[in-house]
């Protein structure tokens, strides 16, 4: 089946089988490795991109159902050759230890941020809580995303 996604602004068409899952089309048939395959149940959240400004997890959605739609990746992230400032949070704040769960959390928390550009601690954690780190322990990810929503007019920080 021929489909078609935007991808980070730019359009891909692929053939791919029904059965086909959305991360290993972005991945394998778009070339865009920044989205990984952690557990392929979503359980951990590594997969995570915005479909349509909404965070799914890609190792469970086929890439026919994204047939049509605006797909966001981590690389999709930057504005310009400028970091987003959720990019920047978590250099910042020492957001990662790994990078494996990165992508993901920075996704879910653009997503976050967008709905909500002043979230409480508990927002964050609430946000982020589909999404497993076995590095950090949650506090410096939850001050990236608290750094992110000051650069942006927030008032965390």
């Amino acid at each position: 089946m021929q489909i078609t996604i935007n991808v980070n602004g730019t359009e891909h068409t692929a053939d791919v089988e029904p059965r086909r899952l959305l991360v290993d089309a972005i991945r394998s048939d778009f070339g865009l490795r920044g989205t990984h395959i952690g557990c392929d149940t979503t359980s951990c959240g590594a997969c995570t991109v915005l479909v349509d400004g909404v965070p799914m997890k890609s190792c469970t959605m086929f890439a026919v159902q994204a047939d049509g739609a605006s797909v966001t990746t981590v690389e999709g992230l930057k504005q310009g050759a400028e970091l987003s400032n959720v990019q920047k949070g978590f250099a910042q704040e020492h957001g990662l230890q790994c990078g494996f769960c990165t992508p993901g959390m920075m996704l879910v928390s653009t997503a976050l941020l967008e709905e909500n550009p002043d979230p409480s601690e508990d927002d964050i954690r609430w946000a982020i809580s589909g999404n497993i780190c076995r590095c950090t322990g949650y506090v410096n990810i939850v001050k990236a995303v608290q750094w992110a929503a000051a650069q942006n007019g927030g008032e965390e920080g």
